[in-house]
């Protein structure tokens, strides 16, 4: 079984390009793709994290997620939007620090 995955959106400043929960998710898809086409095929939990991400790409909530990070990160706060991998449909989770 693969660990939860951890997205971290951030706002843009001078210094540090942000990236919103979708781009991050692009992000981490295009990765797990590139290393099951180098032969991480047999690799369970590569395959488990590539699929909840398709998954998160391809769900309605994403923009509900997108929409309370973003609300979230506007106030300042810090926000990491947690995707539980397991058995059945990934869960997702938005933890506000």
């Amino acid at each position: 079984m693969a660990p939860d995955m951890e997205l971290e959106p951030r706002y843009s400043t001078r210094e540090i390009p942000g990236r919103c929960i979708k781009c991050l998710a692009e992000e981490q898809y295009r990765d797990c793709f590139r290393q099951l086409l180098k032969g991480g095929r047999e690799n369970e939990e590569l395959r488990e994290t590539y699929e909840a991400v398709v998954a998160l790409l391809k769900s309605p909530e994403l923009q509900k997620l997108r929409d309370e990070s973003e609300r979230h990160l506007a106030e300042g706060r810090d926000v990491k939007v947690v995707l539980h991998l397991g058995e059945g449909e990934p869960r997702y989770e938005i933890k506000v620090c």
